[in-house]
């Protein structure tokens, strides 16, 4: 009587392996772009969040600030901040060039204020800015949005 085996050889373990991997490789620059798309989400959110705001401040005073929260500001900042950095809920950093927690809020993807220095807001109308490295390959993501509500994709990290 002859004793047969029942199992997998390691030859084919090895191919299912293989299989899997090549599977996983070829998935994850799609997986890592599903994610980026989800922060910039958050940034569509709060830069309407923060159009808001000023349209209401400008209602109240005749213009725009660039004093987002603090004396003469319009009383805005990200939900849950708590003092700017990788400590944060949310990615983008959003406002104008100037001093953290007054002008800007640094999310937790730690992109400098400086790279909202186009950001103006004036009695005529404004412009804030977004800026993150949503996929870590050291590009960031610039969105825009102005006064008529329009947002702009001025550097797409996506791209």
């Amino acid at each position: 009587m002859m004793k047969t085996q029942s199992g997998f050889t390691l030859i084919e373990l090895m191919i299912v392996v293989a299989i899997i991997s090549f599977l996983g490789m070829i998935s994850m620059p799609s997986f890592t772009r599903y994610l980026a798309k989800a922060k910039r989400t958050e940034a569509y959110m709060q830069l309407h969040s923060l159009y808001a705001a000023q349209k209401a401040y400008w209602a109240e005073n005749g213009n725009y600030s660039d004093t987002l929260r603090g004396p003469n500001g319009i009383g805005w900042c990200p939900e849950g901040y708590s003092g700017g950095g990788s400590g944060e809920r949310f990615y983008y950093t959003y406002g104008f060039a100037g001093a953290e927690g007054v002008n800007c809020f640094t999310g937790k993807l730690e992109a400098s204020s400086a790279h909202l220095s186009q950001a103006y807001a004036d009695d005529q109308g404004f412009l804030v800015l977004a800026a993150a490295d949503i996929d870590g390959d050291g590009e960031l993501d610039i969105l825009s949005m102005d006064h008529h509500g329009t947002i702009k994709i001025e550097r797409d990290d996506l791209a």
